[in-house]
């Protein structure tokens, strides 16, 4: 058991950059397969009156908060901006928490992924494709992306990695 014990702990690093880059992966394959199968402002039923997957874009923030300004562009760099600057501080937090695979971690992860699919999105085509359409009742949910999903699912595990009785510290 000593042996063990003096081995190298493995880098959680990567796997937590996996992650990332897995959901940008699946945000841009499902967001090509929209742009390239659905016409913009199309749709197709999944579960009638439930879900739809449809062909939006997005000049906006979540929500399509500013999407009808008087200055798209400036608007468009400011997300930009605020984006990255946001990945950056999330990518150094991630750097530090790199040897613990926590559920802290893996939720950055996911968030860093989800912010990064959707930055991608407004550098090169000035705008973000939504496509999942929910309805619940007589609600209806704003469309949204795998991006937009990672980044919820990330913040939920920070909320509840947040508000779940922590550990004792063992002397």
């Amino acid at each position: 058991m000593s042996r063990l014990a003096n081995w190298p702990r493995p880098r959680r690093l990567p796997w937590l950059l996996l992650i990332s880059a897995l959901v940008i992966v699946a945000d841009r394959l499902t967001k090509n397969w929209v742009s390239t199968h659905i016409r913009l402002g199309g749709a197709i039923p999944i579960i009638p009156r439930v879900l739809r997957i449809t062909h939006w874009t997005n000049e906006g923030a979540a929500f399509s908060l500013f999407a009808d300004t008087a200055s798209p562009h400036l608007v468009r760099w400011a997300l930009i901006a605020f984006t990255l600057t946001a990945a950056s501080v999330i990518f150094v937090v991630l750097l530090r928490l790199g040897d613990r695979f926590t559920l802290t971690a893996v939720a950055l992860a996911l968030i860093l992924g989800g912010a990064l699919g959707n930055v991608h999105d407004r550098i090169v085509y000035g705008s973000v494709v939504d496509f999942i359409e929910v309805h619940i009742f007589t609600y209806h949910w704003p469309d949204f992306n795998v991006a937009d999903s990672s980044v919820v699912i990330g913040a939920c595990l920070l909320f509840l990695d947040s508000v779940r009785p922590q550990r004792k510290a063992s002397h």
